[in-house]
């Protein structure tokens, strides 16, 4: 079965420069995919052509079997959300959601009908009659969105549309934003440079860094089996630790590195190695108490749980770090 969603060989260059550098996956229909990586990594320039925003250099884009690489942004039949929310002001929110089916010429009527629709699915049952400016970030966010899915596209595509929220709603939007998707079944593309947002709500990661994929996996796959040093230190907090490879005929130094969630204050199953250290310092971070240990002159982030019956441990303590050296990471450049 051929992939939903599908770049071959995409390349986009500015002038002499090149900012998407031979990109290719595919993902199957009703997939919600996330392009992670840092500002300037591409992602948001894949997005674009994607759309029909701009034009791939060289390469091909696929959805459905169709190939769209060349047809204009009204001819794809995709839905995108911005970061801004681009909300027209002049237009309240019932008219925003249904500008689209009125440009395609949908019967009034049915145009209601399908807007009242999409008011019931973000929550908003009612702010029909209001206007953009009447209405929080959080709201005027779920109208672009149900502005994007009111005519039935068969791609959604969103280029971080939370990041000029505050976090607790930005948290709660996302959720709904994947609750949304399951139940409509749209295949979706969120650009984001939060990895928290990315592992959270994405069936699969694409970790971009500098105009290459580093690794394509699931949240499970990309967070505790990285496949380069960029994503083992982007994705999740890291401690490195220098280490020397014993080798009879060629020993060498490697780097290795650890989740600050695998390391112990006790002994736990499967735990075979221990390092002794002194508290540098404690960080309360509500159900987590991170923290910074040094062991030998390296610094290495500790996460326990919060319990309530006991205090913390304090700066200056003695402490003994166990973990299983099976959950060493090697790191490749």
């Amino acid at each position: 079965m051929p992939a939903f969603l599908e770049v071959q060989n995409l390349v986009k260059s500015f002038g002499a420069t090149t900012v998407v550098k031979n990109v290719g996956f595919a993902f199957d229909k009703g997939e919600f995919i996330s392009l992670l990586g840092p500002s300037g990594c591409g992602k948001t320039t894949i997005l674009r052509m994607i759309a029909g925003f701009e034009a791939p250099t060289s390469g091909t884009i696929w959805v459905e079997g169709q190939d769209i690489t060349h047809l204009k942004p009204n001819q794809r039949k995709l839905g995108m959300v911005f970061q801004a929310y681009a909300l027209f002001p002049n237009l309240n929110v019932g008219d925003n959601i249904g500008f689209g089916l009125k440009v395609a010429g949908m019967p009034a009527d049915e145009r209601r009908a399908r807007v009242d629709e999409m008011l019931k699915l973000i929550g908003l049952s009612g702010y029909e009659k209001r206007f953009p400016y009447e209405m929080s970030g959080g709201q005027q966010q779920r109208v672009a969105l149900a502005r994007a899915i009111a005519p039935r596209p068969r791609l959604l595509l969103l280029d971080e549309p939370l990041s000029a929220l505050d976090a607790k709603i930005r948290v709660s939007l996302r959720e709904e934003i994947r609750a949304i998707q399951r139940d409509l079944g749209i295949t979706t593309v969120f650009v984001t440079h939060d990895q928290e947002e990315a592992l959270s709500i994405s069936d699969r990661v694409v970790v971009m860094n500098a105009g290459n994929i580093e690794q394509l996996g699931t949240p499970h796959e990309v967070y505790n089996r990285p496949k380069t040093r960029f994503v083992a230190t982007f994705v999740g907090q890291l401690n490195t630790v220098p280490a020397t490879l014993v080798d009879p005929a060629a020993p060498r130094d490697q780097l290795r590195a650890i989740r600050p969630e695998m390391l112990s204050l006790s002994p736990r199953p499967g735990t075979d190695t221990t390092l002794s250290g002194t508290i540098e310092d404690v960080h309360f971070l509500g159900s987590v108490v991170r923290l910074r240990i040094d062991v030998g002159g390296t610094a290495l982030s500790v996460d326990t749980f919060n319990d309530q019956a006991s205090a913390p441990p304090q700066r200056g303590d003695t402490a003994t770090l166990h973990f299983a050296s099976k959950d060493l990471l090697a790191l490749a450049d």
